[in-house]
């Protein structure tokens, strides 16, 4: 499936980036078109999207979403993807970009921004990154380090042994084979501690080796990478109310119809927050309530690892939120602290 950057002014569709293609564009490359760039993250539900329109007009900047669930159609509720009226208000580009069958990889990702970059400042506009990917925001500040595709047999032999050993006898085996990377990872983390198991079995290295180079990043000071933080009392208020507002504009109807029109979803999209568990409500596994108090809390859930995530790159600041401030008034603050740079 092709990537398009979505425009007014039409970009024009571009292939996903092969591997070998990829490693004809060094790091530095990267790092180079993507310096310029102001970047607004933070956990779900950080007011991002309010904050991103503010500044974006007032850099006259284009946004390029960063967002890996809104790169796939017809997932509009659940990842609270920009209106119409707030993408009349400012060009938005890498959303709805493959069907929720598909996979979409960071490499591919890169390859969609970089030509957005390109075409973007052609028209003489400032570029701003909106969203709360953290592979993706790490990507782009630092590239990307290729290892080997993924092995299917693997995984699935993989997530039998989890049923009958759990995730702990995994971290454990991978103290043995790359203790650098256990130490980074989480306990709990089974994708990524699934992912350097299986790099170590493709490819007798630990990942973690692979990794080093893509681990160093600019100060703060030189980057336009802001995170909107909030008290963690006042973030959990604004996710019950985003959940609360996603099931009454019919987050439910949405999954429905997207298996009417698709019979499934992909391993990516499935996974979604949201939907998930909506997945699993409409296999009669919970009631409606139920559902909407699982997706709290895995929202929650998620909001802490972005955090984790944004703290562990030099070159992200962040902005204090009060809890009762005007997410519009802090555009100027950022203006000033991205114009020092």
């Amino acid at each position: 499936m092709d990537a398009t950057c979505r425009s007014p002014r039409r970009c024009r569709t571009i292939r996903p980036l092969s591997k070998s293609a990829y490693r004809r564009f060094p790091v530095s490359d990267w790092q180079t078109a993507f310096q310029a760039c102001w970047f607004l993250t933070g956990p779900t539900a950080s007011g991002k999207t309010r904050v991103g329109l503010t500044l974006a007009e007032a850099l006259d900047a284009e946004i390029v979403s960063l967002d890996s669930m809104a790169v796939y159609r017809g997932m509009d509720i659940g990842t609270a993807k920009p209106t119409d009226e707030q993408r009349g208000r400012v060009p938005h580009h890498l959303l709805d970009l493959v069907d929720p069958t598909d996979d979409f990889s960071v490499s591919q990702y890169l390859e969609a921004a970089a030509d957005c970059v390109t075409r973007i400042r052609q028209r003489g506009k400032e570029v701003l990154f909106v969203g709360g990917t953290p592979l993706y925001l790490k990507a782009l500040l630092r590239g990307l380090s290729h290892g080997p595709p993924a092995d299917w047999d693997f995984r699935r032999e993989i997530d039998e042994e989890l049923q009958a050993v759990g995730l702990e006898v995994l971290h454990q085996r991978l103290w043995q084979v790359d203790p650098l990377a256990a130490a980074r990872l989480h306990p709990h983390d089974k994708r990524r501690i699934i992912r350097a198991l299986e790099v170590y079995k493709l490819t007798g290295r630990p990942i973690s080796h692979e990794q080093l180079h893509f681990d160093e990043g600019l100060p703060a000071e030189r980057c336009r990478v802001f995170v909107l933080g909030w008290p963690r009392a006042a973030l959990h208020r604004r996710i019950e109310q985003r959940v609360d507002w996603m099931f009454s504009a019919g987050l439910v109807a949405e999954v429905q119809g997207l298996l009417d029109r698709f019979g499934s979803l992909g391993r990516t999209a499935a996974q979604a927050v949201g939907y998930r568990e909506v997945l699993e409500q409409l296999a009669g596994k919970r009631t409606e309530s139920e559902t909407a108090e699982a997706v709290k809390a895995r929202t929650r859930q998620f909001a802490r690892r972005q955090e984790t995530w944004f703290r562990s790159l030099c070159e992200c600041r962040r902005l204090e939120v009060a809890a009762d401030a005007d997410l519009e008034r802090l555009a100027p603050t950022l203006l000033e602290l991205g114009r020092q740079v």
